[in-house]
C-alpha cells in the first residue's frame, strides 16, 4: 500500500512537473525573426491544430510544433485559432502565438483609388492587385464607385471590393441626399453623381469645389449649356489623358458628351467623384458667378457676367504666354 501511494504521489509530482516544463516552454522567447522584425505567415482555413502548428514551424516562428499543441490544448483554445495572414514578431512566444492567432487581426493590405478615376481604371487597379483573388467580373457603371483608400485582408476577392466601393457610394449618397440644399436644379442622385464628376474634373482644389459647382448649377437654372472642356475629352478618350488641345472641330461637334453642344448634364458621371465633389453639389456656395477661367495658380478665377469672364481669359492668355516662355 505504501509503494502504490508513493508510486502515485511520484507520478502526480512528476505531471506537475511536465505541465511546469510545458507552461514555462510555451511562454519562453520564440527564435528571431529571420529578416526584419517580423515573419510573415498565412494560416489557412480548415488546417486544425496541426495544420496551424506546420505552418508556423515551417515559418520558423515555433521550434517545437508538438509543444505548441499541448499548449494550446492545455489553455483550452484550440477551437479559437482564426485562419488569416499575420505578422509574427520576432522573439515571439508561443503563448504570445496563440493569443495572435485568437485575436484574428490579420494583416491589412489597401488600395488606393484617386479622385476622378473612371470605373475602367478603378477596375483595372483592382485586377492588378496581386492579394485580391478571383476575377473582378463586369466593369462596374461609371460613376457608381467612391474614391477612397480600402482596407482588406488576404483572401478578400475582387468582386468584393469593388461591390465595397460600390456600396460606400451608395452609402455617402444615402447619408447627404436629405441634407442637400433645396430647389436644387436636379430631381435624382445619379443626376447629383454627374454633375459631381464634372466638378471632380475641373478642379483639383477641394476648397473651391462648392464654388464650381454654383457656377455649374446657376447654369443648370438658366438653361445655359455647362461649356466643360472636360466632358470632352471623355467624349473621346474615356477619361483618359487627351494629351493635347481639344480643337475647334470637337467643341463644335455634338455628341452626347460634349456640353458646348448639348443642353444640360450628360447621359452618364465622366469618372467616379469623391465625396468633397459630391458634397459641393449638394450644398453648393451661394454665388451668381456663370463662369470660371484658370488664375495660373492652380485655381481659378469667376466671374458673374461675360464682360468680366473676358478680362480674366485674357488675364489668363497672357499667363499662359509667359509659361510658354
Amino acid at each position: 500500500m505504501r509503494k502504490f501511494i508513493a508510486l502515485a504521489v511520484a507520478l502526480v509530482l512528476l505531471s506537475a512537473g511536465v505541465v511546469e516544463w510545458v507552461y514555462a516552454g510555451f511562454a519562453a522567447p520564440g527564435p528571431a525573426a529571420p529578416h526584419g522584425s517580423e515573419t510573415v505567415i498565412l494560416i489557412n482555413s480548415g488546417v486544425g491544430l496541426n495544420g496551424v502548428a506546420q505552418a508556423l514551424s515551417a515559418a520558423g516562428v515555433v521550434l517545437k510544433p508538438g509543444l505548441f499543441k499541448i499548449g494550446v490544448r492545455l489553455h483550452g483554445e484550440t477551437s479559437e485559432l482564426k485562419a488569416g495572414e499575420y505578422a509574427i514578431p520576432s522573439h515571439a512566444s508561443m503563448y504570445d502565438i496563440m493569443n495572435i492567432l485568437i485575436a484574428g487581426h490579420s494583416i491589412e493590405h489597401k488600395l488606393t483609388v484617386a479622385e476622378g478615376l473612371t470605373s475602367q481604371m478603378a477596375y483595372d487597379l483592382v485586377q492588378a492587385d496581386t492579394v485580391l483573388t478571383g476575377n473582378a467580373g463586369p466593369v462596374p457603371r461609371e460613376g457608381s464607385l467612391l474614391p477612397e483608400t480600402y482596407l482588406f485582408v488576404r483572401g478578400t476577392t475582387r468582386v468584393d471590393i469593388l461591390r465595397k466601393m460600390e456600396e460606400a457610394q451608395r452609402d455617402l449618397l444615402d447619408r447627404l441626399w436629405p441634407k442637400r440644399a433645396p430647389n436644387l436644379p436636379f430631381k435624382t442622385k445619379e443626376d447629383a453623381v454627374i454633375l459631381a464628376s464634372i466638378v471632380e474634373k475641373e478642379s483639383a482644389i477641394p476648397q473651391e469645389r462648392r464654388h464650381i459647382a454654383s457656377v455649374f448649377i446657376n447654369r443648370l437654372r438658366l438653361g445655359m449649356k455647362l461649356q466643360s472642356d472636360p466632358t470632352i475629352i471623355y467624349g473621346i478618350t474615356k477619361g483618359y489623358p487627351l494629351g493635347r488641345g481639344i480643337r475647334e472641330s470637337e467643341i463644335e461637334k455634338p455628341t452626347p458628351y460634349n456640353t458646348y453642344a448639348i443642353a444640360g448634364l450628360p447621359p452618364q458621371p465622366i469618372c467616379n467623384p469623391g465625396k468633397d465633389s459630391i458634397e459641393a453639389v449638394l450644398n453648393p456656395d451661394d454665388s451668381k458667378d456663370l463662369y470660371f477661367v484658370a488664375d495660373g495658380t492652380g485655381g481659378h478665377v469667376f466671374a458673374a457676367t461675360a464682360a468680366e469672364q473676358a478680362k480674366n481669359v485674357a488675364k489668363w492668355r497672357k499667363i499662359e504666354k509667359e509659361l510658354k516662355k
